[in-house]
């Protein structure tokens, strides 16, 4: 971690400033990135300054983190956002969620890259044992991404969600600290 920052490979995790929430908005109004998350309802400006207002009111570990790749060599470009929820300190368990919302950085490794930053972050600095997820069933690119990490699937919740005029699974995928090769 340098000045605030969780650094991988190729991408940097930051914290969420105001001038981000366009941004945020414009991804979770896209139908095609909403898909896969668990939003039914298009977001507003108001929406996404009241997300950033209980963010602020959360333990610093559960506050959520901007994914920024590298364009160039000094410039940087946000592309998503993930997070840590359900924080269980007794446990060393914490679940996380993770969204691309530029599509044009769809399977360059970014979501895989972001991912084991979080978990080394997690395991190494947090002292977690457990992190876990949930990705629906149809979301075959999260699920590649997660397996990559190490994730396990450990579950599934059977009809959990509706989308489109049918019932999907929701996969529950974990990963624990001595399985973790990074």
């Amino acid at each position: 971690m340098i000045s605030g920052m969780l650094l991988g490979d190729r991408i940097r995790l930051r914290r969420p400033e105001r001038d981000d929430l366009p941004r945020f908005r414009d991804w979770l109004n896209d139908p095609v990135v909403r898909r896969h998350l668990a939003l039914v309802h298009p977001m507003g400006l108001a929406h996404e300054e009241q997300w950033l207002e209980d963010q602020l009111r959360l333990e610093p570990a559960a506050q959520a983190y901007v994914i920024e790749a590298r364009r160039e060599p000094a410039e940087w470009a946000s592309i998503g956002v993930v997070g840590f929820h359900a924080l269980d300190w007794r446990n060393r368990s914490v679940e996380c969620g993770l969204f691309i919302g530029e599509r044009a950085v769809w399977d360059a490794g970014y979501g895989t890259d972001t991912m084991r930053t979080l978990a080394r972050f997690a395991f190494r600095e947090l002292n977690l044992n457990r992190i876990f997820l949930k990705v629906y069933e149809d979301n075959e690119r999260a699920i590649r991404c997660y397996q990559k990490v190490g994730f396990q699937i450990e579950g599934r919740l059977r009809q959990d969600c509706y989308q489109d005029g049918r019932y999907l699974d929701t996969v529950v995928m974990g990963l624990l600290r001595d399985e973790f090769p990074g």
